[in-house]
């Protein structure tokens, strides 16, 4: 492996070089390979010192990561209280550690409760993203590059202290030139290229897990890693940030208590987005709340009559309504915030929810495992009955309790372990729906410790189970088949005629391939040469006592010595027959 250093302080004597040609050949150096792993060592020696620093030395040693990637020995710098943190713990503070990219991954993983531990999942989803802010100059340089106009012809005022600052970027209040009040996010220099780097870093990573730590296969690094870079790399455009806030607003755009920033379009780009300020407070700044004669109840009801509305009735909804997300307004009017991450139910996963939730609401489980089975969720090999059974005690242990006594965290928890209990391979968007319940009923309880989240849902998720049998439905699902029917009698007698022209050529050929045969044939076969083993000892033994009767040259104690051998042969064969049998375990 080469490695070399590029001396900064003489970059600017290639005068001859514009800006962009050196733009260009940055970018085309960084894509041979020899070259971007030289300038990604230092983030590789960063990784892996973060690894150490919590107890995940023998992981790498296994990996065998120092000696394929030719790095040298890093000092183990452990963290403070590194004995009394559980490997979840660790692996949390880890991720928060390294950055955007793995933050990102651990919120992945958090959403897959059947490839890893529960108390795992637990701990991922209590990921922060939260660093020191960048300097202004980078700011404004920018948004100046971005927006191709110089900063104080674009606003009359900008705030150069940020009033948000997270890994990906930072928030900034400002005032345009037509007096508006907004904020404006600017994506955090260099960002790019670190997710980049990462990402290529994280691709050796799963190479070497893969291959040196084998019974990590099963939890699909390869997949994971695919599904993170197609994550990460829609989250760093603002554009989707940008379509997420006007489609949340339009759903909205009738609710008086829910507010959604406008977004100004003409001031944003993939780089920087500009929209409206939320003069508000954040929820969890309860006493604030109070000052401003916030009613903390109202603004619970609100919020979770918000947050069912986007799962329930929209099918599309925000993944992490956590505390830092929403904002409060005078008039008891809550605003959600940073729309990077949504969720979406596609049309088959609301009616597969419904189907769920009709069979929950009726207390059938059967149900519930049909429906996983028409999902494909689960293995093969899982017992439905077994399944069934679980299902059962976890629906009956609630049934007839008050739901002012239930509680939505304790409910998914105990669901996650049946789920992975069962290898159930639950949709990704599914696991963001119940995250976002179990995330907003924790800040609703903090607004009023006697909110109710499973009450309020109970008439949302009704309207969900029966959403298949309102009559605009029905005539939709009785549209789609007709249409499936005219398909079918339209080229029904066509295909019919083809066959029947191929059957009379003698084109058309039967191939039978049989499934779990191998295992009968070999018992044939095994059985088979046993027979044949006993019949040949049979002979033998036959054939020596006819010797017997002759007079032969060679004997012993008066008997030919041909038939006492040819009997103690028979008697070593059948001993050894008799040993395989047992052996088999099959008599």
């Amino acid at each position: 492996m080469i490695y070399f250093s590029v001396d900064k302080e003489n970059d600017e004597s290639i005068g001859c070089l514009t800006p962009e040609s050196k733009t260009f050949i940055s970018s085309y150096l960084m894509r041979i390979p020899l070259l971007r792993r030289a300038r990604s060592l230092r983030r590789y020696r960063q990784i892996i010192s973060v690894l150490l620093k919590y107890g995940f030395g023998q992981v790498l040693h296994q990996m065998n990561i120092f000696t394929r990637l030719r790095i040298g020995k890093i000092a183990q710098k452990k963290a403070e209280g590194l004995e009394r943190l559980t490997y979840a713990q660790r692996i949390r503070l880890a991720l928060e550690e390294l950055g955007p990219t793995f933050v990102k991954l651990g919120q992945i993983l958090s959403m897959r409760p059947f490839l890893i531990p529960l108390d795992l999942v637990l701990e991922l989803t209590k990921l922060q993203d939260e660093v020191a802010p960048f300097p202004f100059p980078l700011v404004k340089d920018i948004v100046e590059k971005e927006l191709k106009s110089p900063l104080d012809e674009l606003f009359s005022s900008f705030d150069t202290v940020p009033i948000a600052s997270a890994s990906l970027s930072q928030v900034h209040k400002a005032v345009t030139k037509d007096g508006s009040i907004v904020v404006v996010k600017v994506q955090r220099p260099g960002i790019r290229e670190v997710i980049e780097a990462d990402l290529e870093i994280l691709r050796d990573l799963v190479n070497l897990l893969e291959k040196y730590v084998p019974e990590t296969r099963q939890f699909d690094p390869s997949g994971i890693r695919e599904e993170l870079k197609k994550s990460i790399r829609r989250e760093i455009d603002f554009n989707n940030e940008a379509r997420n806030i006007e489609i949340f607003r339009e759903n909205f755009k009738e609710e008086k208590s829910v507010f959604v920033p406008q977004v100004f379009w003409d001031m944003s780009t993939a780089l920087v987005l500009t929209m409206e300020f939320i003069d508000g407070v954040k929820i969890s700044n309860l006493e604030e709340l109070e000052k401003r004669g916030i009613d903390k109840k109202v603004l619970a009801q609100i919020g979770g009559q918000m947050v069912f509305k986007q799962i329930f009735d929209d099918g599309f909804f925000h993944a992490d309504p956590h505390p830092g997300n929403l904002f409060a307004l005078e008039g008891n009017i809550i605003a959600p915030v940073d729309f990077g991450m949504m969720g979406r139910l596609s049309e088959t996963s609301m009616n597969e929810l419904a189907d769920i939730l009709i069979s929950v609401v009726n207390w059938h489980p059967a149900g519930i495992v049909k429906v996983y089975q028409d999902m494909e969720v689960v293995a093969e090999d899982v017992n439905p009955r077994a399944l069934e059974a679980d299902l059962a005690d976890f629906l009956y242990k609630y049934h007839k309790i008050p739901l002012s006594r239930l509680d939505m965290k304790t409910l998914i928890n105990e669901a996650f372990e049946i789920i992975h209990r069962y290898n159930i391979h639950i949709r990704s968007e599914l696991m963001l729906f119940s995250k976002a319940l179990v995330t907003y009923e924790e800040v609703a309880k903090m607004l009023d410790p006697e909110y109710d989240l499973v009450t309020q849902a109970v008439p949302y998720v009704k309207k969900l189970a029966y959403r298949k049998f309102k009559p605009k439905a029905l005539l939709k699902d009785l549209f789609t088949t007709s249409l499936d029917l005219r398909d079918l009698l339209t080229t029904l007698p066509f295909e019919l005629k083809r066959i029947v022209k191929n059957l009379a050529k003698g084109r058309i050929t039967l191939t039978f391939q049989h499934k779990g045969l191998d295992k009968l044939i070999l018992e044939i076969d095994r059985a088979s040469n046993r027979v044949s083993f006993a019949l040949i000892i049979a002979a033998i033994i036959v054939g020596s006592s006819l010797i017997m009767r002759l007079e032969t040259k060679y004997t012993l104690l008066g008997y030919s010595l041909i038939g006492i051998l040819g009997y103690v042969f028979a008697g070593v064969l059948g001993i050894w027959l008799v040993i395989a049998i047992l052996r088999s375990g099959k008599m």
